[in-house]
């Protein structure tokens, strides 16, 4: 309302409202707003478009991790094949696939090159189409499956409201023998009762908070985000497949940063082989650099993902399902005994992944720290490069630093 004064009398005079946006005069001077109606085509008129997860199991070989990389069809990873069979099958529109923040799409963790999950859990919005699961897995590969849909809370988020994950990982027993045992003969391997129990000392080691930098790469010592905090870590019984024996490491924590798992696995391997003292996990928790070993990534299998904290508010309130795989764990167990299982075994066995990354353990110095040994190598030789090229199979080298080093197959070495 708008006032003027005039002749000491007050008068009040209605202002006219104008709508914005475009639009055509009408009556008494008001702009009439036109709305521009979208009609719903394909899937959005005959099926709602819903909030659900997705219990996913896949064999890693092949694929270059779990998360997609647009623009880089090279480098097949498990989520191209995911979104080519959610087109194909019509549960998301073509346009989603270039974009997949369209469709809130998120993954609970993303697995490196070559490692296999059985309890991977992806959130999405799709179409909810008749047999759903069904015309999805018809367009996948038989190493991939979508194995449990269910649905969720419109804001719920796969990464963000998971609580803890829980990875296996598969290897030759062979791995704790001592560093003077003859790999070749890895088959005729055969773990004893009291090696297994120094190795189940040693992973009982990590369990709480620990500083973990040292254990993936770019963290600095004093990152808050390096600390990290496992609940379980051991080694199983083992067991003979394809005539040699294995043994399955269950690790469980509320997060893991990338090669994490892989080289908590390389330094006790290192310990136990005797390559280095007990006493280098705890060095290695430090602020000091310490060299750790990775493990190979062959054998590492994401075996569940925990949500009890949303169980915990939502599973009992009538309208949404706890996220337990209870009713699907035979499916889960007979896709690994296909897929996974027969893969690393057979892989292990042809390609002895194992036996090459064991033949690198006398290169690393577990004693000395990675900064500590460069000062003192400047100091006594200077700053120099050099490359070496290494065309054989195994070759001695002359370093610096010390008399031998020994190297598997054609490497490439930079002092």
């Amino acid at each position: 309302m708008m006032s003027e004064e005039g002749s000491g009398n007050m008068l009040i005079k209605p202002l006219k409202r104008v709508e914005e946006g475009n639009g055509e005069s009408g009556e008494n001077g008001h702009i009439r707003k036109k709305l521009k109606s979208v009609e719903p085509t394909g899937n959005e008129r005959k099926h709602p478009k819903r909030k659900v997860v997705l219990l996913l199991a896949y064999s890693g070989k092949g694929y270059y991790g779990m998360q997609r990389n647009a623009g880089s069809s090279q480098f097949k990873t498990i989520e191209d094949e995911l979104v080519t069979a959610l087109i194909k099958s019509g549960c998301i529109p073509d346009n989603h696939g270039d974009d997949m923040k369209k469709m809130s799409f998120q993954r609970c963790a993303r697995t490196d090159k070559g490692v296999s999950a059985a309890g991977q859990v992806v959130s999405l919005k799709l179409w909810m189409i008749e047999d759903v699961m069904e015309k999805i897995n018809s367009n996948l590969p038989p190493q991939i499956r979508v194995l449990g849909l269910k649905r969720v809370t419109g804001g719920f988020n796969s990464k963000n409201s998971c609580d803890a994950r829980t990875y296996s990982y598969m290897l030759p027993t062979v791995a704790f023998s001592p560093k003077d045992y003859y790999t070749n003969n890895s088959a005729a391997f055969r773990l004893e009762p009291e090696t297994l129990q120094r190795v189940n000392q040693l992973f009982g080691s990590y369990k709480g908070t620990h500083n973990f930098h040292n254990f993936t790469s770019q963290k600095a010592a004093r990152d808050p985000s390096a600390r990290r905090y496992i609940t379980e870590m051991s080694c199983g019984e083992p067991f003979v497949r394809g005539g040699a024996e294995f043994a399955e490491i269950t690790v469980r924590g509320q997060s893991f940063m990338m090669h994490q798992i892989r080289k908590m696995i390389g330094l006790v391997i290192a310990v136990v082989k005797g390559y280095s003292g007990d006493e280098v996990l705890k060095r290695s928790w430090g602020e000091e650099k310490v060299d750790v070993p990775k493990a190979p990534g062959l054998g590492l299998v994401l075996e569940k993902v925990h949500f009890d904290r949303y169980n915990k508010r939502f599973g009992g309130d009538g309208l949404h399902e706890c996220l337990e795989w209870t009713e699907e764990e035979q499916a889960i167990l007979a896709f690994k005994e296909e897929h996974i299982y027969p893969s690393i075994v057979e892989t292990e066995c042809k390609e002895g992944s194992m036996a090459s990354w064991m033949a690198t353990l006398p290169i690393h110095d577990f004693e000395a720290t990675a900064t500590g040994a460069q000062d003192k190598d400047r100091e006594q030789v200077g700053e120099y490069n050099t490359i070496i090229y290494l065309p054989v199979q195994l070759s001695v080298v002359l370093c610096p630093t010390k008399c031998l080093t020994l190297l598997d197959e054609s490497s490439t070495i930079s002092t």
